[in-house]
């Protein structure tokens, strides 16, 4: 008689471990005990996360002008010399945005290098020490909404550069304008250079410097510059056939 008791205080303390594995396998949702939530790995469900704010809607765009447009980039050796390479291909755009910011985007084909009009060295920044064309196709560059004055007065341009597979947030600068309309009656133009060891663009370090310094110089295509459609010139005036004089 005594053991009894100890049977079904046993059977009293096994019971609910044993309805809550079966409840648990049956999909059951179980409020966890105080105390045991941890244990259990049961914890309340995060807030969802806010979502993002839309930013400013893009009014228009502009493209670049292939006729005066340059994208280039510069290294020197550890022995000094310069060595400049161009990126003929490309594409991008200037928004206006409807807040009146500008946003510039810039798309480059590392496939399409050329360094220093040498064969070897354009397929060597194309090859997997450098650019690794096959691998990263593009550089891009996305620049932060900035005011539209900044193209005439020069200053900082920030935004982010994606370079062989890492996104980082550089600053490149603008030059004062030369022009009351820059891109489209002159360039405009932006320096900046970053490290290499920043985009583990780790290839000849023995013979390249750290730093890659990026050149744009850019025009737009504005409907401004082009030429007005051709005018179609008044309908002539029917010709008069002079009365024949009577006789």
């Amino acid at each position: 008689m005594t053991a009894s008791p100890r049977r079904s205080r046993g059977a009293a303390t096994a019971l609910p471990w044993a309805w809550l594995l079966l409840a648990g396998s049956a999909g059951a949702q179980l409020p966890p005990a105080p105390g045991l939530a941890p244990a259990l790995g049961v914890f309340p469900a995060p807030p969802a996360a806010p979502a993002p704010a839309p930013g400013p809607r893009v009014v228009s765009q502009t493209v670049f002008d292939p006729l005066h447009t340059r994208f280039s980039f510069e290294l020197r050796t550890r022995w000094g010399q310069k060595v400049e390479g161009q990126f003929p291909r490309y594409d991008g755009e200037v928004s206006v945005l409807a807040d009146g910011r500008h946003q510039v985007r810039i798309r480059l084909a590392t496939g399409a290098v050329t360094v220093a009009e040498s064969e070897r060295y354009t397929r060597l920044a194309r090859g997997d020490r450098f650019f690794a064309a096959e691998r990263y196709p593009f550089i891009e560059f996305l620049s932060e909404p900035h005011p539209a004055d900044l193209v005439r007065t020069g200053g900082a341009l920030r935004g982010r550069l994606t370079l062989h597979g890492i996104s980082r947030m550089e600053t490149f600068v603008l030059s004062p304008a030369a022009c009351a309309r820059p891109g489209e009656d002159c360039d405009a133009i932006a320096h900046g250079s970053v490290s290499r060891d920043d985009y583990a663009l780790d290839g000849w370090q023995f013979a390249l410097g750290d730093r890659v310094r990026f050149t744009m110089q850019v025009r737009l295509i504005s409907t401004q510059n082009k030429p007005p459609p051709p005018r179609t010139p008044p309908p002539r005036p029917p010709e008069t056939v002079p009365a024949r004089p009577e006789r």
